[in-house]
């Protein structure tokens, strides 16, 4: 009984979706062409196959975004909570803030932003 709310607010999810679907295929477009089905690539035809492979670079640059993205969304409870913890924080932010420039100082020697 404690979960209860769970498993409706789950159900609603899930209905929401269902009708979703339903509603898109009753309401969606029905005459598919080749200009429809055709990818969008800023009004330029496409070329090659879509199945090309990145290289790993790209995905270097993408978990940097990603951890200095989580970098920003840490010091948010720190800024909420900063009276309360007082200089202790200040330090501990200022150690966070240190580790993460040598990683990035690292990351800019190794030349992994370097796009070749």
């Amino acid at each position: 009984m404690e979960y209860f709310n769970i498993l409706i607010m789950f159900l609603v999810a899930g209905g929401i979706g269902v009708l979703a679907v339903a509603v898109s295929a009753i309401l969606g477009p029905k005459k598919p062409s080749r200009t429809k089905l055709m990818p969008y690539e800023s009004g330029n035809d496409p070329e090659g196959s879509a199945r090309e492979r990145f290289p790993v670079h790209f995905y270097l640059v993408a978990m940097l975004f990603i951890v200095f993205d989580i970098e920003t969304a840490f010091f948010y409870p720190l800024a909420v909570a900063y009276k309360k913890l007082g200089v202790f924080a200040f330090w501990e932010a200022l150690t966070f803030v240190i580790l993460v420039l040598v990683g990035y100082f690292y990351i800019l020697k190794k030349g992994v932003l370097e796009w070749r």
